[in-house]
């Protein structure tokens, strides 16, 4: 049985893939949650920027970070991410973290088919594929995990996408969606998840109001590489409020397509 490896012993290892092409409604946040929750406990982190054209081995990372961006620029990252591809689910076979983001999400399916336009092929590691729709889901979002490293949890954040999502048989649910659309619309859950790659259309940024699945997926981001390891507890009052705030408005807007919509203005 390996011991524990005490914090200040770890270096976390992040590759941030397109970090000027995606990082749209304010996705880079999850970086910068990620930094600090590590920092505040001692740990090293070494960000390592992936842009256009850059084809560094995957499998050295111990965490990620693929987020959102509009279609424009999905069309260069379908076609760049192709060379990319074979690392990347390389990467993913040994159990690197992977937090994707909206259009990164989508990337990370078989293919994202736009309402207008033509497809955009993506890399498969989450069986899954992207229909455009002609309506966007534009809300306040709260969803139950269930995780099996985390138990039963709350994520919360806002989504904004027109893409209908649908899941194959080799990818489960991120969640049960308690309020907004989630993946379609339809059938109720939302994001998706395959070893340790999770894939969610919660943006806000997802992270700094959900300190649970932030401490998530640095454990096991660490745990790749160092074996057991329990990260030191933190004083959370503030990321607390903000989740019950989110949580609060998500609750609120239930059943609205769009939050902006269903808000009155106010002198």
């Amino acid at each position: 049985m390996s011991e524990t490896v005490k914090d200040t012993d770890m270096v976390l290892r992040i590759g941030h893939l397109y970090p000027t092409l995606m990082s749209v409604a304010a996705d880079r946040g999850n970086l910068f949650s990620i930094e600090k929750r590590c920092k505040w406990r001692g740990i090293a982190t070494e960000v390592e920027p992936i842009f256009v054209k850059q084809t560094p081995d995957f499998t050295k990372y111990d965490l990620i970070l693929f987020h959102g961006g509009a279609d424009r620029e999905m069309e260069l990252a379908s076609r760049d991410i192709q060379a990319k591809a074979p690392s990347l689910r390389e990467a993913v076979e040994s159990n690197t973290v992977i937090l994707s983001v909206c259009a990164g999400y989508q990337l990370l399916g078989h293919y994202y088919k736009p309402f207008k336009g033509p497809e955009l092929k993506g890399v498969g590691i989450l069986d899954l594929h992207t229909e455009g729709g002609s309506t966007r889901f534009m809300t306040h979002m709260a969803l139950e995990c269930n995780l099996e490293k985390a138990g039963k949890q709350i994520l919360v954040g806002y989504e904004n996408h027109s893409g209908r999502t649908y899941l194959g048989e080799n990818a489960q649910p991120l969640g049960k969606v308690l309020a907004g659309w989630g993946n379609n619309g339809k059938d109720n859950y939302e994001g998706a998840v395959y070893k340790n790659v999770f894939g969610s259309y919660l943006h806000g940024p997802i992270l700094p109001k959900n300190p649970w699945f932030t401490d998530l997926l640095i454990k096991l981001a660490l745990e790749r590489r160092y074996g057991t390891v329990e990260l030191a507890p933190l004083e959370d009052s503030t990321e607390e409020a903000a989740h019950a705030a989110a949580l609060k408005l998500a609750m609120e807007f239930k059943g609205t397509m769009s939050a902006i919509e269903a808000t009155p203005w106010k002198r």
